[in-house]
């Protein structure tokens, strides 16, 4: 064979033989981009340190990366479809390589957030690419075992993240959580280069640039409404965010709905199938981020874990996908995806209600079995939505069907963040102002410890070492008199510093059950509403009727 893949598989007389190699090029290529975002999450303490970063920074280290990252996708798959899926993820891999070695060298808070957006650019051309490329590659016989393993590289990068970021954070700064991205995406490139064979529409008229710009407006805007509002208040930046949003929605559906070759036919929406899938991965990835948020928060800082114990901490997450995914590999061909879905569904939400039980003499014990249930969840239940959204979608728009897919994905993680984040601190800042009542704490101290579960802890130790102080100065006190009094004051400084830590922690594990509970009942609502919509088995989806989409498929094809 050629060093170069050079041939398209559709020019081949059988199945790619080297299909399989490929399949791992592509789920590499997953696995740094979730990571990126995950990994964030134990190096954000450090980051804080050194840039000097303050709450609204440090969110938009973070969501710098999500915004571009989700508002690009369905444009840039589209560009994919048409011109090189192939080139799309070798370029995405090139920007995102790029970002990675800025976000390492740079050392201000404005550096970083940049640095973290030419990422979201390069993951908006790799996310869509691999699941376009991967539907390409595969016959359509093993393009749901395929999707399993890409899925289930998904989960794990969810949990893999912490605990490579917790390993270089051992020994080096929080510049090597960028830096490994770049090894990883050039070993990606050359693996594209010779095992994945190139692909793009064998038919494609002209995109729809106008429909493809109004889905870049109208989903940054609400990604950023959904940032900016819950945790910095509604005021006039978000709620004119969340104006454009809505209008820019209005305008994408109206101009899609007249336009003979839309960049995505809304009108797939009205299916049944399709609408739950997406409605699935979203609500799913709204819980699964917003539990990851909390949970790591609570390992670090109410637990005491380290980066890396909190990463390995996670793992059982990791192992669950794969047997989870194993699970609906074999369920979903005799069951149907309505079935494993569903099933999946409520496993989160069971996960979610065990988290309820959460209070501040929980111990790593207690949170085990909410996480394996999750793992099993996330793999019973996205690999059949993830194969029915690609399934809905002619040869020719296969990027599009990507970027639908990990839109849902994105939009649902943002919510999880942003919603159940906005949850978590205001129960947060509540129960620490009832915890502390009656106490002699400053009303600056307690606001400055309302923050954050971090910034909480840190006004702990910050009365510890007054304490220490005191005792010090004790020591050298020039009559016994003095020293009494000053060991006195150090006691009474001494046991508030502990029972600001007690209320720190009780106020941050209460808030953990609280925002389950609500997690809990907005996925058990979608969990209704779910099932309802996906149709029963052989009544509606492509990835239950194989054999009857592709006509509609091809009609589909023609009328581009």
């Amino acid at each position: 064979m050629p060093l170069v893949a050079n041939q398209p598989v559709e020019e081949m007389d059988r199945p790619y033989p080297r299909r399989w190699w490929a399949l791992l090029v592509l789920c590499l290529s997953l696995l740094i981009i979730v990571m990126a975002n995950t990994a964030l999450t134990v190096a954000a303490p450090d980051m804080t340190k050194d840039l000097g970063l303050n709450s609204a920074d440090l969110q938009w280290v973070v969501d710098g990366y999500t915004v571009p990252y989700a508002a690009l996708m369905l444009l840039l798959g589209a560009i994919g479809d048409k011109y090189s899926r192939r080139g799309a993820l070798v370029l995405g891999l090139l920007v995102f390589g790029g970002g990675s070695i800025a976000g390492s060298l740079v050392d201000s808070a404005n550096g970083v957030i940049a640095a973290r957006a030419v990422m979201g650019v390069g993951a908006a051309m790799i996310m869509p690419a691999t699941l376009s490329l991967l539907a390409a590659t595969f016959p359509r016989a093993e393009r749901a075992k395929a999707i399993v393993l890409w899925t289930a590289t998904a989960g794990l990068a969810i949990a893999a993240g912490p605990l490579v970021a917790g390993a270089l954070l051992e020994d080096h700064g929080w510049a090597s959580t960028f830096l490994i991205n770049v090894p990883v995406a050039a070993l990606a490139i050359v693996g594209a280069l010779t095992l994945v064979p190139p692909s793009k529409a064998s038919v494609h008229g002209r995109i729809d640039y106008v429909g493809g710009l109004l889905s870049v407006v109208w989903v940054a805007a609400l990604i950023f409404a959904i940032i900016e509002g819950p945790h910095f208040g509604w005021d006039g930046k978000a709620i004119g965010a969340a104006v454009v949003a809505g209008v820019g929605l209005l305008l994408f559906v109206l101009w899609e709905l007249r336009h003979p070759r839309p960049v995505l036919d809304v009108r797939r929406f009205l299916s049944r199938g399709f609408a739950g899938s997406n409605l699935a991965v979203a609500l799913f990835f709204l819980a699964v981020f917003g539990a990851f948020y909390f949970l790591t928060q609570h390992l670090q800082f109410v637990l005491g874990f380290n980066a890396l114990e909190t990463g390995v901490r996670m793992l059982p997450l990791a192992g669950a996908v794969f047997v989870g995914s194993a699970l609906t590999g074999f369920l979903t061909p005799r069951l149907g995806m309505k079935v494993t879905v569903t099933a999946g569904m409520v496993g989160g939400t069971a996960a979610l209600a065990l988290l309820t039980r959460v209070d501040a003499a929980s111990s790593y014990g207690d949170f085990v079995l909410p996480l394996v249930i999750l793992g099993l969840a996330i793999g019973l239940a996205l690999s059949p939505c993830t194969d029915a959204i690609m399934g809905a979608f002619p040869e020719s728009e296969l990027g599009v069907g990507g970027a639908v897919n990990d839109t849902s994905l994105e939009l649902g993680g943002s919510l999880g963040i942003a919603v159940l984040g906005s949850v978590l601190a205001g129960a947060y800042s509540s129960n620490l102002a009832d915890g502390v009542q009656g106490t002699k704490l400053p009303a600056s101290a307690l606001d400055t410890a309302q923050d954050s579960v971090g910034a909480g802890y840190a006004v702990a130790q910050g009365i510890g070492e007054k304490a220490h102080a005191l005792a010090g100065q004790a020591a050298k006190a020039a009559t016994p008199e003095q020293a009494a009094q000053l060991k006195g004051q150090a006691g009474q400084l001494a046991q508030g510093a502990k029972d600001m830590a007690d209320a720190v922690g009780s106020a941050f594990s209460d808030a953990v059950a609280h925002t389950s509970l609500i997690g809990a009942v907005v996925l058990g609502a979608g969990t209704v509403l779910v099932a309802v919509l996906l149709p029963r088995r052989g009544r509606g989806t492509d990835a239950d009727r194989p054999e009857e989409a592709a006509p509609e498929k091809e009609l589909a094809a023609t009328t581009r």
